[in-house]
């Protein structure tokens, strides 16, 4: 599943053809994804402008213009497991860089969803899994929506301090990793990126959250936003399906510190641990037991 760097590479990729553009045509080729797609969902979308394109958690969010009587609303994209976007422009010959990529689906029949934008780009959702998703809400909705209304603050944002991960961490039973991958304490962080978290702060994935201090929830939060702006700026982990806009696959796993690194050596310096590998909650947890408490 796409983390948070990999959603936000798409945004950044996305945005130049799409923000401040007209959706000059709405194509869905099938009524469904993960989720039936909203009624009239062509035809709602087409002739609206992307007044802007961001991001919430592993969302994009492309807020559209009014349209009519019909109140301003945000179309929530979520790529799922193998959910990937290419854009298509006339006379333009598609660039695939990259020393190690693995191609995504360019299969037509996965290709479910297209936006014919302003001024002759073509942004096409391709999906061979169909776990991905795409829902119109009002925006003035968006924060009681069930996808949005518990989701907690954002990691790169001010409102994700340590404070406020001590105060979600008291009195938890929970793990450390179990309660940063919990998305109401910190959206949009996965498997991979709190590992390689832990790892650099020192912390024990399998150690209580009640018992994290101040000066670690610090060491913590700052870990986490390193990582993240890290992978954002290499182009994220784009582990299996996942792809940038423009076909190439990210360049942080290999800068993986602990992450599918079982039996290497630990890279902090001085440690002479090596990577270990246990399951927690069904999901594979890399770590040095010899460095981090």
């Amino acid at each position: 599943m796409p983390e948070l760097p990999e959603v936000e590479t798409v945004r950044r990729g996305l945005a130049p053809v799409m923000e401040g553009r007209l959706v000059t045509q709405a194509i869905a080729r099938r009524p469904d994804l993960r989720w039936p797609l909203p009624e009239r969902f062509a035809e709602r979308i087409s002739g609206r402008r992307i007044e802007s394109l961001g991001r919430r958690a592993k969302y994009l969010m492309a807020d559209l213009s009014p349209m009519g009587d019909a109140p301003a609303e945000v179309l929530v994209m979520h790529l799922g497991m193998s959910g990937s976007f290419r854009i298509e422009m006339p006379e333009v010959d598609v660039v695939t860089p990259g020393a190690f990529a693995l191609p995504r689906s360019t299969l037509e029949t996965h290709d479910h969803v297209v936006f014919d934008i302003e001024g002759g780009a073509r942004v096409v959702y391709n999906d061979p899994r169909r776990f991905g998703a795409m829902l119109l809400v009002p925006r003035g909705e968006i924060e009681t929506h069930p996808l949005f209304r518990d989701i907690g603050p954002e990691p790169l944002g001010n409102a994700f301090d340590a404070g406020r991960l001590i105060q979600a961490s008291a009195k938890r039973a929970a793990s450390l990793k179990a309660t940063l991958l919990d998305q109401k304490v910190v959206a949009g962080l996965g498997n991979i990126y709190v590992c390689e978290a832990l790892h650099r702060a020192g912390l024990a994935p399998e150690r209580a959250a009640s018992t994290l201090t101040a000066a670690e929830a610090e060491r913590l939060v700052e870990m986490i936003r390193l990582i993240l702006n890290e992978a954002i700026l290499a182009g994220g982990s784009t582990l299996r399906d996942h792809a940038q806009v423009d076909g190439t696959l990210g360049y942080f796993q290999h800068s993986f510190r602990a992450y599918d690194r079982e039996g290497e050596p630990c890279t902090m310096p001085g440690c002479h641990g090596q990577i270990a590998r246990l399951v927690q909650n069904a999901r594979s947890t890399f770590y040095c037991a010899a460095c981090q408490r």
